[in-house]
């Protein structure tokens, strides 16, 4: 059976994306961008968690992330502790002034999520967030094999 489904995920990962670089811009939100957000996001979930943590939880490559940590330190937004357990580890804390950015991420998130369901009835969109639980779950486990 052919199939399209991957290349549709990265297409709307592709115009999300874009529209959501869009929405910051037209509320005039700049001390964030996307892939900034999505490490807020993680971060406003549970502080204080090693960098592997939002690695995983991001999607993002350590090496790829380190870059990004560190552009978010200049501005200010997260601080880099040691464990105290393992001092091999690095935990990441948000700072006041990235904890007074949740509302602001959270509005964004929700135009998003409005234009993403738009037209979907409620079960039509927890049947389709099951699925992509689903695919997530198939492609983490072919990640650790």
């Amino acid at each position: 059976m052919m199939t399209n489904g991957g290349f549709l995920v990265t297409k709307i990962k592709q115009l999300g994306d874009r529209i959501f670089e869009k929405v910051l811009a037209e509320k005039g939100i700049d001390a964030f961008n996307g892939a900034q957000g999505r490490i807020l996001y993680v971060l406003w979930q549970q502080d204080g968690v090693p960098i592997k943590t939002v690695s995983d939880a991001c999607g993002l490559a350590i090496t790829s992330l380190t870059t990004m940590l560190e552009r978010m330190e200049r501005q200010g937004l997260i601080r880099r502790e040691s464990d105290n357990q393992d001092r091999r580890k690095t935990l990441l804390f948000l700072t006041d002034q990235a904890k007074a950015l949740r509302a602001d991420y959270d509005a964004v998130s929700a135009q998003m999520g409005a234009l993403y369901y738009q037209g979907f009835t409620e079960d039509e969109i927890r049947r389709f967030e099951e699925d992509l639980q689903r695919i997530q779950r198939n492609l983490e486990e072919r990640l650790k094999s």
